[in-house]
């Protein structure tokens, strides 16, 4: 697999979390308990920062091949 195919996934991936995270905020908005609205609200929290990691890791992968490319400080080791 390539690091393009590999962006690919990622992109997909991305694309789920996001519909998942706005399912949730739909059924935030509909919650009747606060307990309820809590543990939504909670879900969607743990669910963007695995969203953004996502969407960037799809355009680092994307770009990797790119002669303009230059590496993230965060991937390196």
């Amino acid at each position: 697999m390539t690091l393009l195919q590999l962006s690919q996934e990622y992109a997909y991936s991305a694309e789920l979390l996001s519909r998942r995270i706005a399912q949730l905020r739909r059924e935030e908005v509909a919650a009747e308990g606060e307990d309820e609205r809590f543990m939504l609200h909670r879900r969607i929290l743990d669910l963007q920062p695995m969203l953004q990691q996502c969407r960037h890791i799809q355009r680092l992968a994307a770009g990797y091949y790119d002669r303009s490319y230059y590496r993230d400080e965060r991937y390196t080791v």
